[in-house]
């Protein structure tokens, strides 16, 4: 997908508000609709989460087996959340960002753990689940008021097929000519209580789903500083590398060549052979300097990657690459600049470490195009596994890098392998 900025639309609806509705009567019912599923289904669905809590509390000290349930509960619990998001972003047309897992950066069971707990103190999936509930309380509701409906209407027909007096709907008994009155009153009154049913869900699930400015503002400063963060620690580490790399390869071969030239130059008189021989020698060691030089401006940027696009790029450092590489990528169009170099320089990084490292005999590279607008890889080899993130080290290169442009990692490396890196940058970042 091409990086283009939209023109400014005039009367634009703010992140996170609702449109403007054309037809409130249809959004009404439809709302009505939805909350009437929930009523039917809901109950089901609090039992059954309430099953898995009881069970998983009871088992807990049972050979641990309660954990089982309660991990389950966890999952169950977003999956619930998520769909509550998706539910009310859809039926209120609002600009919300989908519920996401709370994932650990740290690899392995550790890793999958501290994943576990995150997710189950994320404020974002229990305000969804409370709005989930509400929703069922309200369907329950709104299946009685519709009942009560429509048996005001069988009730305003009571004089066709009755007479002298009826029982009126508290047991009280009224003329049968007062029976289409009192129907036509219950209709009312049951209709209305449905439509105010759903003109409060909206504000009640809007309250909750929605995030207040403060809040967006707040996460959104947040999310800048552990930008920043990851801009300056890649830097930092970028630099470091650089520095290593240019001491303790180029230089000292550079250094060589100023050496051998030197006695070649004393030996050009005396012994020409012998000078002929260490200026081949420069000569050789002055175009493996040149390949370090290319190589190390590569590392800094690939050229290729701006004048390609990211699939060529990948495919020439597959080429390059020490172990066999298996490459898919299926991308739509280009991204941003600044995406697609975290995603090449991850994957070229994770390619690097597999060959030193890992003991690999293959990798394979996966790139696709998500939702449209974010760039997600991932990265397996075949090794030993047990990488871990070490501060200045290539992963930690790699997180940096991803922060910094606004995307997530995720780093599985148990003992015995596979390793695997996972990254998602979104494209305009």
């Amino acid at each position: 997908m091409t990086n283009q900025t939209a023109p400014p639309i005039a009367n634009a609806t703010p992140a996170g508000a609702t449109p403007r509705v054309k037809n409130p009567p249809l959004r009404v019912f439809t709302t009505i609709l939805h909350l009437a599923a929930l009523g039917v289904l809901g109950g089901g669905v609090i039992a059954i989460l309430a099953a898995l809590f009881g069970t998983g509390v009871a088992a807990l000290f049972a050979f641990g087996i309660g954990i089982v349930f309660l991990v389950g509960l966890v999952y169950a619990l977003y999956g619930i959340g998520w769909f509550e998001v998706m539910r009310v972003r859809g039926l209120y047309s609002l600009d919300i960002a989908d519920l996401q897992p709370r994932r650990s950066q740290s690899a392995g069971f550790g890793g999958w753990l501290r994943s576990i707990g995150r997710q189950s103190i994320d404020g974002r999936m229990w305000r969804a689940l409370a709005s989930f509930v509400i929703a069922c309380l309200f369907g329950a509701m709104v299946l009685r008021l519709f009942w009560g409906l429509v048996w005001s209407a069988i009730y305003s027909f009571t004089p066709l097929f009755a007479t002298g007096d009826a029982v009126a709907p508290f047991g009280n008994t009224v003329g049968a000519g007062w029976t289409p009155v009192i129907g036509i009153l219950g209709v009312l009154a049951s209709a209305a209580g449905m439509i105010g049913l759903a003109l409060l869900h909206r504000v009640i699930a809007r309250g909750l789903i929605v995030p207040n400015r403060e809040a967006e503002l707040t996460e959104r400063v947040r999310t800048t500083s552990a930008q920043r963060e990851g801009a300056v620690r890649a830097a930092d580490v970028e630099r470091t590398r650089i520095e290593r790399d240019l001491h303790d390869g180029v230089q000292p071969r550079l250094v060589s060549v100023g050496m051998t030239l030197g006695l070649a130059q004393q030996k050009i008189d005396k012994d020409p052979v012998a000078a002929k021989e260490l200026i081949s020698e420069a000569h050789t060691s002055t175009k493996a300097a040149i390949t370090e030089l290319r190589q190390l401006a590569r590392g800094i940027h690939a050229s290729v990657l701006d004048d390609r696009g990211l699939d060529a790029a990948l495919s020439a450092l597959a080429s390059r690459s020490h172990i066999p590489v298996h490459l898919d990528v299926r991308i739509d169009g280009r991204c941003s600049r600044d995406a697609e170099a975290a995603v090449y320089f991850s994957i070229a990084e994770s390619l690097t470490n597999a060959a030193k490292h890992s003991r690999a005999s293959e990798t394979r590279v996966v790139v696709r195009t998500r939702d449209g607008n974010v760039l997600w890889a991932r990265v397996e080899d075949n090794g030993m596994g047990g990488a871990q993130v070490q501060p200045g080290g290539g992963l930690d290169g790699i997180s940096n890098r991803v922060l910094a442009a606004g995307g997530s990692i995720r780093i599985d490396s148990p003992q015995g392998g596979p390793t695997s890196v996972e990254v998602s940058v979104p494209c305009a970042s």
